[in-house]
């Protein structure tokens, strides 16, 4: 009988993706919470103003979030003012989704922080190994997203 190796979660890569991903996304949230938003609502905010998406079935695929919780969040999103939703081409069945001024004001001033945040990772890494991990996680991503959709 052989022994099962030891796992060793500080070697292990899900682990440091896992890690920098929490990281990122933790800054991020105190960045944005003076404005009142959290990283879900700056997303589907960006979702919605810079991508042009309408339709709450491919915000929440831009944003990764699963429809109810783009839903929930849409709602709460709406009750302070950020976003309305209204039937799309008269059809009640279907919603669309377009930014308040509020909403976009909130695009503008929360931009520069997302930048930043952005900036405070990168700097960290040479323009080269910033191509060379953008390449490596886009792979890694695709391929999983491919594994998910056989489940």
């Amino acid at each position: 009988m052989t022994d099962t190796p030891k796992y060793r979660l500080h070697h292990s890569l899900a682990y440091h993706l896992s890690l920098a991903a929490r990281i990122q996304e933790r800054r991020l949230d105190e960045m944005l919470r003076p404005l009142g938003l959290t990283r879900i609502t700056w997303c589907i905010l960006l979702a919605v103003e810079n991508e042009g998406l309408a339709r709450p079935s491919a915000i929440a695929g831009f944003v990764g979030i699963d429809r109810t919780a783009t839903s929930r969040a849409l709602r709460q999103m709406e009750a302070a003012g950020l976003l309305a939703r209204s039937a799309a081409n008269g059809d009640r069945r279907m919603t669309e989704v377009a930014l308040t001024a509020c909403g976009k004001d909130l695009v503008r001033r929360g931009t520069p922080l997302a930048v930043e945040n952005n900036r405070l990772i990168s700097d960290k890494l040479s323009p080269e190994e910033e191509a060379c991990l953008q390449r490596l996680l886009g792979r890694v991503i695709a391929g999983e997203e491919r594994a998910l959709d056989k489940l």
